[in-house]
């Protein structure tokens, strides 16, 4: 599958969208194409492209360097600003910077007409200090994935990791959710001439659970119900990453009706927890007993419920 150079394009959204619609629609898109999801030979590289695209315009602050300098604005030095930029390319004829290397080693950008010879491009910027070199430069920051079951990132807590063949100890924070970034300062690319090293973010990706489905904060959970629990009311206990917690289920409760466990959903160590939805789910037995089957007879016949006349 061809990687898009745009990650606007990459997540579907305009380059006005807000960041609640950036993340919407990463979201929509991560749900789809997650490889333990969705088994096409593509899925795992639209995933990357699409997780790529999430971490670059979540974050405000690298949004705004992608804006102005496209593509590669992590080649770009911390003190160029962004409008002599767009002014050198204006009188250089440039329409859209593409990074490339010719035969000779000499780095340039592609523009419309003649290729432009990068270290000319910045002498018109900024003068001799450009001929001389940048001098001291901070290391790149740098990001990786770190998929985390649900239950692990409920309850947070200390691991070692490996990435490169370098070994890390992450802090990880209770209630990290989808898409959160863990910041481990000084961890990221080497500066050069004595420089500080930029830092290593790793961005949380929740594996997809056999019982939870995790929605932001909230967490949704099945809550298979006997037709008499449903009919009668009961008080059940059911499992939470958070350990057990007993549901109150109402009289006459039907299947799919949600029942709220407030503040039982992640932790939020800034601010409010998620909520936890026990969703009800009635479950008959495949197989009963003759004692069984004249009880359900016995109602059948004295019952006036039609559920096919419910609304």
């Amino acid at each position: 599958m061809a990687r898009r150079n745009d990650y606007y394009e990459a997540l579907g959204v305009p380059r006005t969208a807000t960041q609640e619609e950036i993340q919407r629609a990463y979201r929509k898109l991560a749900r789809t194409y997650h490889p333990d999801v969705n088994k096409d030979p593509g899925a795992e590289d639209r995933f990357k492209e699409v997780s790529e695209a999430y971490d670059v315009l979540s974050d405000p602050d690298t949004r705004r360097r992608y804006d102005a300098f496209g593509p590669d604005f992590r080649q770009v030095p911390p003190d160029v600003d962004p409008q002599d930029w767009a002014r050198a390319g204006t009188r250089s004829g440039a329409r859209g910077p593409g990074r490339g290397r010719p035969p000779g080693g000499a780095e340039f950008y592609r523009t419309g007409g003649d290729d432009i010879d990068l270290e000319d491009l910045l002498g018109s910027m900024f003068g001799d200090r450009a001929r001389r070199g940048w001098g001291p430069v901070a290391g790149a920051d740098q990001e990786a994935e770190l998929i985390l079951p649900v239950e692990e990132a409920y309850r947070g807590g200390r691991r070692r990791i490996t990435l490169d063949g370098r070994s890390y100890e992450v802090n990880i924070p209770p209630g990290v959710v989808d898409g959160q970034r863990i910041r481990l300062a000084g961890q990221g690319g080497q500066g050069n001439e004595g420089a500080a090293a930029g830092d290593l973010y790793l961005v949380v990706r929740l594996a997809p659970h056999p019982r939870y489905r995790v929605d932001g904060r909230d967490i949704y959970v099945d809550l298979p119900l006997a037709p008499w629990e449903a009919a009668l009311g009961a008080s059940v206990a059911i499992d939470t990453p958070g350990g057990e917690a007993k549901v109150k289920v109402p009289p006459g409760t039907s299947t799919g009706r949600r029942l709220r466990l407030r503040g039982r959903g992640m932790p939020h160590p800034r601010g409010k927890p998620g909520d936890l939805y026990a969703e009800a789910k009635i479950m008959v037995a495949p197989q009963l007993t003759a004692a069984e089957r004249r009880l359900f007879e016995q109602l059948a016949a004295v019952s006036t419920f039609d559920p096919r006349r419910q609304r």
